[in-house]
């Protein structure tokens, strides 16, 4: 079943275009023998989002990774190019208007990521790229990994909202990540505290870009609660709480609900790049 797109955002204001690869049509089986309890044990569940995994990708090797078979009718549906396709690339290509302008403030040069479409598994420069690891940045080729089914189980598994500004964030937040490494800032998570500043900067970023959309009137009132819903939705101690029954901060890598939330709202009231690295 495909994701089914019910935007409510006006997306037709932004003319822009980011850089997508639709690798839907290919299949690809699960890493051998791990399948999703083996690699959410490895990874643990707060990677589910928004993270940069590039420690655990790495451990899985993407020669695990094996095309099966496509039906001729599953992949001749994505030939050509869909609504989601169209609205991914719309918001990566928000996101590179806006990183442009505030790297020329910054006197450097924004090099635009591209983004990668896939259902099940694919391969990338730092690995496996799994449903299971959830979207995430790959800093050694430059991309952004996306599943769309993703955003099902977001809502299904973790109770979140869901809808078309949500998943915007999503990849908004991934843009964020590929912010940080233009920036040098990608690596400062040696430790558990820098790995929660990193996201949540993460975060930041992506509600700078929310608040740049909001000027353009992309937006309908209270639509933006779909990303915050979203933000909640992900917190380390809520994703915790819904799948070990109890919240252990120690072991957290992103951040509470509430930190998500208000790094989120930061950047979304700033509207600058400063306001998230300041």
């Amino acid at each position: 079943m495909r994701v089914s797109l019910s935007a409510m955002a006006d997306w037709s204001k932004i003319l822009s275009r980011g850089n997508v690869v639709d690798r839907r049509g290919i299949s690809m089986s699960s890493l051998g023998g791990l399948g999703i309890g083996g690699v959410v044990l490895l990874m643990g569940v707060t990677y589910l989002l928004g993270g940069s995994p590039l420690d655990i990708l790495l451990q899985l090797d993407p020669s695990q990774l094996q095309q099966s078979a496509v039906s001729p009718e599953e992949a001749a549906q994505y030939e050509g190019t869909d609504e989601y396709e169209v609205f991914v690339s719309t918001v990566l290509g928000s996101n590179n208007d806006l990183w442009e302008i505030e790297f020329n403030t910054l006197n450097r040069t924004y090099t635009e990521p591209s983004l990668v479409l896939f259902r099940g598994g694919t391969q990338s420069e730092c690995g496996g790229a799994v449903s299971q690891v959830g979207p995430h940045y790959c800093p050694l080729d430059q991309t952004i990994y996306l599943d769309e089914t993703f955003f099902e189980e977001l809502q299904t598994r973790f109770d979140a909202k869901g809808g078309d500004v949500a998943e915007a964030y999503v990849i908004a937040h991934e843009v964020g990540h590929h912010v940080q490494n233009q920036l040098g800032l990608l690596d400062e998570r040696s430790t558990a505290a820098e790995s929660i500043a990193v996201e949540l900067q993460a975060d930041c970023l992506a509600g700078v870009w929310a608040h740049s959309i909001k000027t353009l009137s992309v937006l309908s009132p209270g639509e933006i609660e779909e990303a915050l819903n979203a933000a909640a939705a992900v917190g380390d101690d809520s994703i915790q709480q819904k799948t070990e029954g109890e919240v252990h901060p120690e072991t957290w890598t992103h951040g509470s609900s509430a930190q998500r939330v208000d790094s989120f709202n930061k950047g979304f009231t700033a509207g600058k790049l400063q306001a998230c690295t300041g």
